[in-house]
């Protein structure tokens, strides 16, 4: 599963077609050809093992004679791997040992059997000194775990990642392992911590099994404009040389960043629009897709407001091109549940900012923290006295 530069990992693709098999929003033609490409793919890996859970789940028809011809390859080349690991144990090294331990891990991840793969990795890593080569075998357990969307396994396997690096470890590994971790973040909706963990690894680079730059640009580009302050936003993305390079080539994106930043609410909501398609087709956004529809529109309000004391409802549907109606309808939703601080005087049709004061806040904060304090005392006297 070791990604070559800018091609990758053929599992993770096949992942994400079988992700688009079960959307609603794929057509039914587009269906066909990602069912065909993804029945070609499985009989050309033999992954008899994945072949019998998707017919299983009726996401692909039962092609007996395939499924034998492929059960028949797979014993065959279990058979020479075993072969492999006698003749190594017997004749040559530790270093044969475990290169032939590793091949079969490799096979058991090409033909999509998790269970045996994570098994035959554990036996390979008993045989394995390096840390970069156990490093190595952290990222194929990750790899598998994205396949899967096993959050637990992921989160396990970037913890035992970090404790490798207290050991030793490259530099190129560690950069590889932020882009990991800020995947495993944004599929679990810290959008914070992974805008931060990709911004790190912007001009470091080189995940490409996991996804090609363009689609790392797309997240890097979608974690921050929800995450970061406008003054951080221009500076690590709308005018950082790595990110305008590719921009282009990704729709909607450019237009997404540049007007949200030069305040171009109409053209703004046109790109929002744009890019709507594409979170929800995304394997690792599509979960978080109205969860994020309302920080970015969140993100959007807020910073039209912040300008003004009070404003008219007009006004403020005139800079967006939508109805007032739409706004009316969009801010009292926001405005309920506390994402906005302002108020809708609908009678003079105008809207009223009440930003909170940050010295109240923390006095406020301060109180209740101590009242929480002195309660706690309360309780641990009366424990004391008994």
């Amino acid at each position: 599963m070791e990604g070559e530069e800018g091609v990758q990992q053929p599992q993770l693709v096949l992942a994400n077609n079988l992700f688009l098999l079960t959307q609603n929003d794929v057509d039914d033609i587009e269906k066909v050809r990602l069912r065909d490409e993804v029945f070609n793919f499985i009989v050309a890996n033999d992954m008899a093992p994945l072949y019998e859970t998707l017919v299983a789940s009726k996401v692909l028809d039962l092609d007996q004679k395939a499924l034998d011809s492929m059960r028949s390859k797979i014993d065959d080349e279990l058979k020479k791997l075993e072969e492999k690991i006698a003749d190594a144990e017997e004749n040559l090294g530790e270093s044969e040992v475990r290169e032939a331990h590793l091949a079969k891990s490799l096979f058991y991840i090409r033909i999509g059997d998790k269970e045996k793969a994570l098994e035959q990795l554990k036996i390979t890593e008993g045989k394995t000194v390096a840390v970069g080569q156990k490093m190595d075998l952290v990222f194929h357990t990750l790899q598998i775990g994205f396949f899967h969307m096993d959050f637990d396994l992921i989160s396990k396997s970037i913890d035992k990642a970090k404790k490798l690096f207290e050991e030793g470890g490259d530099w190129e590994r560690k950069n590889r392992l932020k882009v990991y971790e800020g995947l495993y973040c944004m599929s679990t909706r810290n959008f914070k911590k992974a805008a931060d963990l990709f911004l790190d690894s912007i001009s470091t680079f080189t995940t490409y099994e996991l996804f090609p730059y363009d689609t790392f640009i797309f997240y890097t580009g979608l974690t921050s404009i929800i995450s970061l302050d406008r003054v951080s936003l221009k500076q690590k993305v709308v005018d950082a040389p790595e990110i305008l390079t590719v921009i282009g080539k990704i729709p909607y994106l450019s237009d997404f960043l540049n007007s949200l930043y030069d305040c171009q609410y109409k053209s703004f909501f046109t790109a929002f629009a744009g890019l709507t398609e594409h979170v929800k087709l995304d394997r690792y956004l599509h979960p978080h897709f109205r969860y994020y529809m309302r920080e970015i529109r969140t993100v959007v309000y807020s910073q039209f407001l912040e300008s003004y004391k009070s404003v008219t409802i007009e006004a403020m549907a005139k800079s967006f091109g939508v109805t007032v109606d739409f706004i009316d309808i969009e801010l009292s939703r926001f405005i309920a549940a506390g994402k906005l601080h302002c108020k809708i005087d609908k009678v003079a049709g105008v809207l009223e900012t009440n930003r909170p004061d940050a010295k109240n806040a923390l006095y406020q904060s301060t109180i209740k923290q101590g009242d929480f304090l002195l309660n706690r005392i309360q309780k641990l006297s009366r424990v004391i006295d008994l």
